[in-house]
């Protein structure tokens, strides 16, 4: 697994504002874009790498990918503040 680079430790707010994953950085040290990822239940927002998964940063599960990505979009979504 590849590391993006890292920086200072955002807090939850600015890790929004710049679309990057709060928990991935937090836990892992690892600067990476938001995006919406399938999962068995339907789909959630989270980051990943060339290799899959890395962190699963909306608490919901959204039924499609369309309307987890209108969330991205909109801020409509909480972020997990635990594993």
């Amino acid at each position: 697994m590849s590391h993006a680079s890292s920086s200072a430790p955002l807090s939850v707010d600015q890790a929004r504002t710049e679309s990057a994953g709060y928990l991935a950085l937090a836990l892992l040290g690892e600067r990476r874009p938001l995006q919406v990822l399938p999962s068995a239940a339907g789909h959630y927002i989270g980051t990943a790498d060339e290799d899959g998964p890395v962190s699963r940063e909306s608490v919901e599960c959204f039924p499609s990918h369309a309307e987890a990505s209108h969330a991205l979009e909109t801020g409509q979504w909480q972020q997990r503040l635990i594993p």
